[in-house]
């Protein structure tokens, strides 16, 4: 495999390490850290002796302000140089300032943590790190240098010990290189950075997968009850027509009796499979009187104690609900539960909201009790569940979701 960073190409054989181009573009970092904390030293010095001459006169912030924006600049070029050592691009932590012109640039910059962080790296750049570039440079080759031209007959052991140094320097060039560009990462482009962003974009795509789910089972509802329900209700017409049509002995009219029975029974279990996609009483009436519909028809008694101060937003209140009818699904089939409760509270921006039921406990998400959708559900909107489920019962579901009224 080809190696990404400066380190990775020290872990290879010697003969492919020194025939690659690694040595000479570590070489080339430790130069470049020089130059560039060299001239970080002249401008940050300038600048802090400027600001502070000028502090007396009330001017002397605008150079002090310099000197803090100056180190995004320094910060730039770091994670340019960055890939002369360590291939895999840093990306850059600032956001499009809020507006055009320097003067929002500017606000956008100090507000940022990013650009503090720039700052402390330039001012460690300028104290230590290019004076460390330099050390390691004259160790490496400077001294060296020095013990070949002293050599005579008396010196020898010095020339031997330079070159000895010397067939060591492609590896301590590039493990210096490989050390300073893994602490240029960590502050100018931190991994947690680069995780935060694709945990955001995995928390978005989950977020649309679970919406383009809820409304799919709207749009399922809706199909369900102006197609299947409509012609289901036809059919009983037609079957109904039929048996006004057949004389009062006639021997079809028991088997029509028994179609429509059958046919009534699909059409009520067609009506509570809509109620259940999307009931009109949420939408109508809210979380609460939904819950509470759905436990008038479950299986068990579920008490239902759902106290909110307003409305919650809809796609919050669909969430939730397939959510507590899930949980109160996940009982009827696997907890054996006699009773069962659904109770809930908005505190502090926080909907809580708990599902007790007196089963055999011992649920787990490992095992595949339904658990595991529950959390996925919620983390779709930044919620937490906890569960308590012990052999023997009872089960305790907590859920807590962030939720403000406005």
């Amino acid at each position: 495999m080809r190696p990404r960073t400066a380190w990775q190409a020290m872990a290879r054989r010697p003969v492919a390490f020194l025939a690659s181009g690694w040595p000479w573009r570590s070489t080339a970092y430790l130069l470049s850290g020089v130059l560039v904390g060299a001239a970080a030293v002249a401008v940050l010095a300038a600048g802090l002796v400027a600001g502070v001459v000028l502090l007396v006169v009330l001017v002397g912030v605008a150079p002090l302000l310099g000197v803090v924006l100056s180190a995004t600049a320094v910060a730039a070029v770091e994670r340019r140089r960055l890939r002369l050592v360590d291939l895999d691009p840093a990306p850059d932590p600032h956001r499009a300032p809020d507006g055009p012109g320097l003067r929002a640039w500017a606000a956008t910059r100090l507000t940022e943590q990013a650009t503090w962080r720039e700052l402390g790296f330039a001012l460690l750049s300028a104290a230590a790190l290019w004076w460390l570039d330099l050390l390691v440079l004259a160790f490496s080759f400077g001294l060296p240098a020095l013990c070949f031209a002293s050599t005579d007959g008396a010196t020898w052991p010095w020339t031997v010990f330079g070159a000895l140094v010397l067939l060591a320097s492609p590896w301590t060039v590039t493990a210096w290189a490989g050390a300073r560009a893994a602490l240029v990462r960590v502050l100018l482009a931190p991994r947690d950075q680069e995780l935060g962003a694709a945990l955001q974009e995995v928390r978005a795509s989950r977020s649309r997968l679970v919406d383009a789910f809820d409304a799919e089972r709207v749009r399922i509802e809706r199909d369900l009850h102006d197609g299947a329900q409509q012609h289901l209700i036809s059919l009983g017409m037609t079957l109904g027509l039929l048996e006004l049509d057949l004389p009062p002995d006639s021997p079809l009219r028991l088997q029509l009796a028994q179609a429509q029975q059958q046919l009534g029974s699909a059409h009520r279990e067609l009506r509570g499979l809509i109620r259940g996609l999307n009931p009109p009483v949420l939408a109508d009436h809210g979380l609460a009187a939904a819950v509470r519909e759905q436990a008038s028809r479950f299986p068990l008694p579920v008490t239902v104690d759902l106290d909110l101060p307003a409305r919650l937003p809809r796609q919050l209140e669909l969430h939730l609900y397939y959510l507590l009818s899930e949980a109160l699904t996940n009982i009827a089939r696997h907890s054996g539960a006699r009773t069962a409760a659904v109770h809930g509270r908005h505190r502090a921006d926080l909907l809580v909201l708990e599902v007790t039921d007196d089963g055999r406990g011992g649920a787990d998400p490992a095992l595949g009790s339904g658990l595991t959708g529950l959390a996925d559900r919620l983390a779709a909107v930044d919620g937490r569940l906890r569960v308590s489920s012990p052999p023997g019962g009872p089960t305790l579901l907590h859920v807590e979701v962030p939720c403000r009224f406005e």
